[in-house]
């Protein structure tokens, strides 16, 4: 189904538009989704840097949301220092097409 098939039915974010906004949708979680997606596994420390100005609150908070989503996957290591790592799940690996054609897109209208 497309758009145009939810035309005039009510409430976006009832709609599949809607909810997957309502798990990519923000500042920030498509940026991550793109990072793993390069670097998977990435540690947090790592990420909040690659990701820099986002603050560690914010990217813990985000993190949260796309772990409950089932997008991200997260190991902890028992050790001293703590050890996290996210990963992708298949679930977000779905998604990859789509983010690689909004990579196409940027390319082709950034200068325009």
């Amino acid at each position: 189904m497309g758009m145009a098939d939810y035309k005039g039915k009510g409430n976006v974010q009832e709609t599949p538009f809607g909810y997957t906004l309502s798990v990519v949708g923000g500042k920030w979680k498509m940026l991550i989704l793109y990072l793993l997606a390069e670097n998977q596994p990435v540690r947090f420390n790592e990420m909040n840097r690659k990701l820099e100005p986002i603050t560690f609150k914010m990217l813990s908070s985000q993190l949260k949301e796309l772990e409950a989503d089932g997008m991200v996957t997260r190991k902890e290591y028992p050790q001293i220092p703590p050890k996290v790592e996210y990963s992708l799940t298949p679930k977000a690996e779905t998604l990859l097409p789509v983010l690689e054609q909004l990579c196409e897109w940027g390319e082709k209208n950034r200068n325009n």
